[in-house]
């Protein structure tokens, strides 16, 4: 009766956890209560698929669906205060893993297999519930990345397999220290942060054209695609000539832009910095010319620069 209550405690929070992860995805009402189902009697579920088990635990006891579904539905409603209850629900986690390793080794040893399917069905009957929860909900299960699940399913399962063999222990005591050592060595785990060595290979990255994959090539050979009008190399060509032209016609309108009113300043400063580099016309060194000034400048016009005259200005041509 005791593990029946332990195992009605362990699917109920087991429960709730998966209710949480499918509202992490945004499922609706249907989603949660499978991904609660999944992740509470999945395990053992799979457990009693792969031993030829049968009925099925849920199908025996169709009770235990109304207790998940209860469950879940708790959790929707009381998702905003489930933080606080975080290590509540790490406990009741880790007593529902001893109590579902103890009863997936009791099976398997009940069936009449050896000790190495015994230790088998209790690693899947304890870890395949969030491995399918994590699956359905798209995510790498968390057994397979740093929890010690496994590890604490096998440790149960050899000691049970070990009390109810050679110590020919009573199945009340085997059950009951098998599920108090487990459960044990599930808080060690989670207090001292235990995990397995960590395997990391990192393959040598090639960059691969798309167009070589296979799936491309089985469909250019299905559905052959339309040939351009010129070759890649002639548009190459046309490419690098147009923008040649372009830069060609932008300083052309650069050199040819009119000297509006608003750059008188700037083509002053043009006029002075040639004096300063005294630059001279082709036809040879001429008299330098005072500047005229405002006062000696009647009807306010500006003086001669040097620079703006088409007779100084090198490259053109001077007028007869």
């Amino acid at each position: 009766m005791l593990v029946i209550v332990l195992y009605v405690i362990g699917i109920t929070a087991e429960g709730m956890t998966g209710a949480l992860a499918a509202g992490r995805e945004r499922l609706d009402l249907f989603g949660v209560s499978l991904i609660a189902c999944v992740t509470a009697i999945g395990g053992g579920t799979v457990r009693d698929l792969l031993l030829n088990n049968y009925p099925l635990t849920w199908v025996e006891h169709p009770i235990y669906l109304v207790f998940i579904v209860s469950a879940a539905m708790v959790a929707v409603s009381m998702s905003i205060l489930m933080h606080h209850f975080h290590q509540v629900f790490l406990l009741l986690d880790a007593l529902g893993l001893s109590v579902f390793v103890m009863l997936g080794t009791k099976a398997a040893l009940e069936l009449g297999h050896g000790v190495l399917i015994a230790v088998v069905s209790a690693v899947v009957t304890g870890i395949f519930g969030g491995v399918l929860r994590d699956i359905l909900t798209d995510r790498i299960p968390l057994v397979f990345r740093s929890e010690m699940y496994a590890s604490v399913a096998v440790f149960g399962a050899l000691l049970y397999a070990l009390l109810e063999g050679p110590l020919h222990a009573s199945d009340g005591l085997s059950a009951a220290v098998a599920i108090v050592a487990t459960f044990i060595f599930r808080l060690l785990v989670i207090y001292f942060q235990w995990s397995l060595p960590v395997f990391e290979y990192q393959e040598r990255v090639y960059n691969r054209d798309a167009r070589n994959r296979l799936t491309q090539f089985l469909q250019r050979r299905s559905l052959p695609l339309p040939r351009p009008s010129i070759s890649p190399k002639e548009r190459t060509t046309q490419g690098i000539v147009k923008a040649q032209q372009d830069r060609i016609a932008r300083r052309r309108s650069m050199r040819e832009r009119p000297l509006a009113e608003s750059d008188e300043d700037h083509s002053q400063k043009v006029a002075s910095t040639r004096r300063f580099l005294r630059v001279r016309p082709p036809g040879g060194p001429r008299k330098r010319k005072a500047e005229g000034n405002p006062a000696s400048n009647p009807g306010n016009q500006p003086a001669t620069n040097p620079g703006d005259h088409p007779a100084t200005n090198p490259g053109e041509p001077r007028e007869n």
